[in-house]
């Protein structure tokens, strides 16, 4: 288990970003960027007892590989998104229920009806460029900058959004860099996640 710290700022604009304009952010930069694509399913019964629970599992396809994530729901206050995270590598796109008795979902894997009737709900699929960042103090940041969607059923809503991942060091100097990319660039904080955008996708479908 892990305790993720990221700020997450949302692009204000349909074009992409220029990042490559920011002298300063290319001095950070550790080594070149790496752009990956993410295909993420998450998953919950129809009565979503996962997030009534205060967790969430998806499973995420990079390439050839595949993780298994259990991720509690936290607290997201400014753009801070603070939450216990559980990822594991996979051989395929099947569950390691051993694995998930180690998270926080133990008591409903455990329960057949709840397990049982778990499903795909929703998936996101989107671009991420990958920029290892090392501050003046030696802390260290992953900044994602992420352009896709979410989809559930026949309904999408667009992904484009930066994400600031504390790694190593305090996460206030991760707050100043987040508030000299908003003064640089059309951002905005957002305390909402990807998953949540799919929570609202699909039950805008159930109603």
């Amino acid at each position: 288990m892990s305790l993720e710290q990221e700020i997450k700022l949302q692009v204000t604009q349909e074009q992409a970003l220029d990042l490559n304009k920011l002298d300063w952010l290319m001095a950070m930069l550790e080594q070149p960027g790496q752009q990956i694509h993410l295909l993420s399913t998450y998953f919950d019964t129809p009565d979503l007892e996962l997030k009534k629970f205060g967790a969430g599992l998806r499973l995420r396809q990079i390439g050839e590989q595949w993780l298994q994530t259990v991720k509690c729901t936290g607290k997201a206050e400014n753009g801070l998104h603070q939450r216990k995270e559980w990822e594991h590598p996979l051989e395929g796109p099947e569950f390691d229920k051993r694995l998930l008795k180690q998270t926080e979902l133990s008591p409903l894997v455990a329960n057949a009806a709840i397990w049982d009737a778990i499903k795909p709900l929703f998936t996101t699929e989107f671009e991420r460029l990958v920029m290892p960042l090392q501050l003046d103090d030696g802390t260290q940041v992953e900044m994602a900058y992420d352009r896709g969607e979410v989809r559930a059923g026949n309904k999408q809503t667009p992904i484009h959004e930066i994400e600031l991942e504390l790694k190593q060091g305090e996460i206030k100097k991760v707050q100043q860099l987040a508030d000299q990319l908003k003064a640089a660039l059309p951002l905005q904080y957002s305390d909402i996640s990807k998953a949540a955008q799919g929570y609202s996708l699909y039950q805008s479908i159930e109603k």
